[in-house]
């Protein structure tokens, strides 16, 4: 359920995107969820933990807000409002190859070679699915923002691994934390930007949903099977959504796949999970 709700979040992304500016769009979805996720802050012993933060402790989480939610959200956002989202699916997926390849450097974790071989087929996926490898000049943006988007959630995800690692504080804290910090960056600098114009009932709708089911209620939900779920088992969930997308993004936005593209996408899919496997769950909620 947990990674059906997050598919669905591009397919209404992609719609809200026909009425609201990429940045303030972001920054409204995570704003609202962090407003919502906030209660769980303000309970006695997460206030007790919050204490006890050093200012180092107070700038991770705020380096982490930057990278997870102002540079990787604003990223995604920006480049679904320039590419196909089974595109833009495709592209960030090699976060996770990315993360791989800086956790050998950064926190000296070393591939085995099921891994490496992951990163190959991913790589073959993607070579066969951008088949022939032209950038229509009009997408160069997107193209862009999709690489910043990789790179800065790969940033993320090594800095979380490490405030976690410590296991100081509480995975709902340092997620709240880091969103509250991160979404009103995103959202000021949105709407310095992009003014945001006036709305309907239905983009408006679609923020609420996205905020309160899709972040709100998906993150608490999937916390919670993380309890039972092995590395895994999360893992193959989560890849799964590197075929779910595609499938709602061509029966509800109506864009089209070659066989060429469907071969790729399920290529990409496998080297994503095998890159995967030996990683432990995350909370990824927050970038569905």
């Amino acid at each position: 359920m947990v990674t059906f709700l997050w598919a669905t979040s591009w397919v209404l992304i992609k719609i809200g995107l026909r009425e609201a500016p990429p940045l303030p769009f972001a920054g409204l979805r995570y704003t609202l969820a962090f407003v919502l996720l906030l209660p769980w802050v303000l309970r006695r012993h997460q206030r007790l933990e919050l204490r006890r933060l050093n200012r180092r402790g107070w700038l991770e989480l705020g380096v982490l807000g930057l990278l997870m939610y102002s540079l990787t959200q604003g990223a995604q956002f920006f480049a679904l409002n320039e590419l196909s989202a089974v595109t833009v699916n495709l592209l960030l997926s090699f976060s996770t190859i990315a993360v791989a390849l800086l956790g050998v450097f950064l926190l000296r974790e070393r591939p085995r070679p099921l891994q490496w071989g992951g990163v190959l087929l991913a790589l073959t996926g993607a070579l066969l699915f951008f088949r022939p490898l032209t950038v229509p000049a009009a997408e160069t943006e997107g193209y862009l923002a999709a690489l910043i988007g990789v790179l800065s959630n790969a940033a993320a995800s090594i800095l979380g691994r490490h405030v976690n690692r410590r296991a100081t504080l509480s995975p709902v804290l340092v997620t709240t934390v880091s969103m509250g910090i991160g979404s009103l960056i995103l959202l000021a600098t949105g709407l310095i930007a992009q003014p945001l114009p006036a709305l309907s009932l239905r983009a408006w709708a679609i923020i609420g949903w996205l905020a309160v089911v899709n972040t709100a209620f998906a993150f608490t939900l999937w916390n919670h099977t993380l309890r039972t779920l092995s590395a895994v088992e999360s893992s193959i969930i989560n890849g799964t959504l590197l075929i779910q997308i595609p499938i709602l993004a061509v029966v509800f936005l109506g864009e089209r796949l070659s066989l060429h593209q469907v071969i790729g996408l399920v290529v990409a899919a496998a080297g994503s999970l095998l890159v995967q496997l030996r990683r432990r769950p995350t909370n990824n909620a927050a970038l569905r």
